[in-house]
């Protein structure tokens, strides 16, 4: 009988002081392996484990060995959930509010608020200036350790603004190391100079089809909210975008409920994205179709949520979640490291667990969780390194950046906390 072959190794990791694998088989805890090692070929892994496991698992003869120097290894972040691509800044609201000064003095002298100011300055910006402020934010980023993100459309309105936003998630995608998942997200609101069910028309007849044509997108998501749009209005659009192959995500449950979270349980969507106020019901219908619920502690925080999301019954409901940044104007936070410390101090997630949502299941919310979210052999080798000794010091050494290096599809595309080229 012949012992199979053991695969040839490109290169390695050695000298970590943990690797950190989110791997499901772990439950909330987030599968350390102290002094760990890694090897891969190319963009995939082959083996993780102990020295011994991994020499046994690979050859590493002539494999360029890579000094984790006594650092943390773990997946790359999966960023789940971001409207990355905008126009201009709304600093002025946003220190307005939180020195609790009335937002309506800024409209009197002048100054744009809330989404219509984004959409005014998304409108106006052209293709170059809305690539060269989105990519500054990416960069970023992919700095902090995220090498996997969604980016929503949404403060366009009109189909040539849309698909300008998308067209700019395409272009970063192909400029920047990080993998860009598109979301279309026309139903983000409606223009002032258009009513709702007019808009929704151009939605459906205008704006999806030629989405769909141009392959933009790979989902699609409504906001389902009792300022928005209702759970039939989004049935009927996301009944559309699933017709012309386009999967469906729903921002729902913010700031009431109104049933969104139970549509996005009916049709299995992908994710239900938000859910402050969900009810244990809809957690539990969701939970049972096998729907990632989306949680946003770093938009809590920057609205001062008077309801935060509360993880409690969404863990007694057995509710698989993804940790996001919700990167928009107004909440500019690019650090998923940022929303993880918020998401166990003021929500009280698990340490473990957040790490798990802000990896795997970010993955899972993108229905990417076969070849990433986590360090198993087979799947992408996108992997972060963190300078510390143990991987609960990110929720701990808060307010600088551990991240040093960081490698995209087995490429090192950080180095030293710098992007690359």
């Amino acid at each position: 009988m012949t012992c199979p072959e053991i695969p040839k190794a490109g290169w390695y990791i050695a000298g970590a002081s943990q690797v950190v694998t989110c791997s499901s088989v772990c439950g909330n805890a987030p599968g350390v392996i102290d002094g760990g090692w890694i090897a891969g070929s190319g963009e995939h892994l082959l083996a993780v484990g102990t020295e011994r496991e991994v020499r046994e698992a690979a050859d590493l003869d002539d494999a360029e060995r890579i000094d984790a120097a006594g650092q943390v290894v773990l997946p790359g972040f999966v960023d789940a959930h971001t409207h990355l691509v905008f126009g201009g800044s709304r600093v002025d609201e946003y220190l307005a509010k939180a020195i609790q000064e009335d937002p309506d003095l800024l409209r009197v002298r002048g100054v744009q608020t809330g989404i219509a100011a984004t959409v005014a300055a998304t409108r106006n910006a052209d293709f170059a200036s809305l690539l060269s402020q989105t990519a500054g934010r990416l960069s970023n980023m992919i700095t902090c350790g995220t090498t996997t993100v969604e980016v929503k459309s949404g403060y366009g309105f009109t189909v040539e603004s849309e698909i300008k936003m998308l067209e700019v998630a395409k272009a970063l995608g192909n400029c920047l190391p990080v993998d860009v998942i598109s979301t279309f997200l026309g139903a983000h609101g409606w223009p002032p100079e258009m009513g709702k069910a007019a808009y929704i028309d151009v939605l459906l007849e205008e704006m999806l089809p030629e989405v769909a044509r141009r392959r933009l997108a790979v989902f699609c998501d409504v906001w389902c909210e009792d300022s928005h749009f209702d759970a039939a209005e989004c049935a009927r659009i996301l009944s559309a975008a699933s017709a012309l192959g386009i999967a469906s995500k729903i921002h729902t449950d913010a700031y009431s409920y109104i049933g969104g979270s139970d549509l996005a349980a009916e049709i299995g969507a992908v994710s239900a994205e938000h859910l402050n106020f969900t009810p244990p019901s809809a957690l539990q219908k969701l939970a049972a179709v096998g729907t990632i619920g989306v949680v946003l502690p770093a938009t809590d925080f920057a609205v001062a949520h008077s309801h935060p999301f509360d993880p409690h019954p969404m863990r007694q409901a057995g509710l698989s979640l993804a940790v996001a940044t919700n990167c928009c104007p107004g909440t500019w936070c690019e650090s998923v490291p940022f929303a993880l410390v918020l998401a166990c101090r003021r929500h009280r997630m698990l340490p473990g667990e957040a790490l798990i949502a802000a990896t795997l299941g970010g993955a899972k919310a993108l229905r990417l969780s076969g070849d990433r979210g986590s360090l198993e052999p087979g799947k992408l080798a996108d992997l972060q390194f963190w300078n510390v000794e143990r991987w609960e010091d990110v929720f701990y050494r808060y307010g600088r950046k551990l991240v040093t290096r960081v490698m995209k599809r087995g490429r090192v595309v950080v180095q030293d906390g710098c992007l690359c080229g």
